[in-house]
């Protein structure tokens, strides 16, 4: 399986059906979960002061409490009590005190002994990443309990999404093409997913390009990993093309000189909803799956006849405990590149949603 039960608190609907099947396949009952992730995306409160986000207690023969706190500064704190266990944690992934929408995911496999807390930023490549003590499994009717409304859980409003999974989930560099998004190679265009590691594909300048590694994934259809519909002809694109709401988009022009001093920009597809150049896009399911290229030296692909960013993976290979959480530690380490700071600065949504309006008129 995979993504067992995803909660979108935004829209109020609930998808269990999956969680369900593995309750009953595990045992039904007090059948224990072994191993699995708790992913809530959220956008931390400004706040003097602590504040709760999500609240979780059961009681009974295997009791367990479960508390995520937005902190001064622009933390999160977690505190979770299984049968008298105590793990705890504090993350913090802005030095400006404003970290703004993020993703938190908690992993634990109880057969190996292993837990681990991670909060990455919308807007920010940075992850941290905190080791927590051996955890206790989780009992499927708990989890089911967690992430359905009830008198046993608290969320707040700033909280975006509740998604379960029976695996570990990796966390760090994802990917953001729709696999069927045609990308430009020597042969002519061809879909993402079609290409391989070895193939040649055409950069912004026209120059081919090896591919590293082809990265894929599933992930809930939701919060920064919504689908974006980008619209032709808008950035010089061919076709209407679907990207992840996290995807960045490399724009250039007099207009972007003018405005920003720069021959270029990134600016993530989710600022580009609400003008003209964007729609919502589809899923078949509560989740989707997205496919991404990684290029020496951080080169743009041509989408369509747009410029997209490719995977961006800074120095990951050298830090061994983020390569080891990520989607990249099936690779060899050493066939991993190492790239620069990026070489463009991303556009904030109001600046973005101005250059977007500025290309339509």
């Amino acid at each position: 399986m995979s993504w067992l039960g995803i909660v979108d608190l935004d829209q109020n609907t609930t998808d269990l059906a999956q969680l369900s099947q593995a309750q009953l396949q595990a045992g039904g009952g007090d059948a224990l979960m072994l191993r699995g992730t708790l992913v809530v995306e959220m956008s931390i409160p400004d706040s003097r002061r602590p504040e709760p986000l999500l609240q979780f207690a059961q009681g009974g023969d295997w009791p367990i409490e479960l508390g995520l706190q937005a902190v001064p500064g622009g933390g999160v704190s977690l505190v979770l009590t299984q049968g008298g266990n105590l793990s705890h944690a504090t993350l913090n992934p802005s030095d400006s005190g404003r970290a703004g929408q993020v993703r938190l995911t908690y992993a634990w496999d109880s057969l190996q002994g292993y837990a681990r807390l991670a909060l990455e930023r919308a807007d920010s490549n940075r992850v941290q990443i905190a080791q927590l003590p051996p955890p206790q499994p989780w009992r499927y009717q708990d989890l089911k309990t967690l992430v359905c409304p009830g008198p046993l859980r608290f969320t707040s409003p700033a909280l975006r999404y509740l998604a379960l999974s029976d695996q570990l989930e990796p966390v760090g560099p994802t990917p953001g093409l729709d696999p069927d998004t045609p990308v430009a190679t020597p042969a002519g265009y061809c879909p993402v997913d079609q290409v391989q590691r070895g193939d040649l594909v055409l950069s912004e300048t026209g120059t081919a390009v090896p591919v590293l590694h082809v990265l894929r994934c599933e992930l809930p259809a939701l919060g920064i990993y919504r689908p974006v519909r980008l619209r032709a002809p808008f950035f010089d694109l061919q076709q209407d093309i679907q990207i992840s709401a996290s995807q960045r988009v490399v724009l250039s022009g007099s207009e972007v000189e003018y405005m920003f001093g720069r021959p270029s920009v990134l600016v993530p597809a989710r600022h580009l909803l609400g003008t003209s150049v964007a729609t919502a896009g589809q899923s078949s399911g509560p989740t989707i799956t997205y496919t991404q290229l990684i290029l020496p030296d951080h080169a743009p692909v041509l989408a369509a006849g747009a410029v997209l960013e490719s995977l961006y993976l800074g120095s990951l290979r050298r830090d061994v405990r983020r390569l080891a959480a990520s989607r990249l530690a099936v690779f060899e380490r050493t066939s991993l590149p190492e790239h620069g700071p990026p070489r463009y600065p991303v556009l904030g949504s109001f600046d973005a949603a101005i250059l977007a309006e500025r290309r339509v008129a």
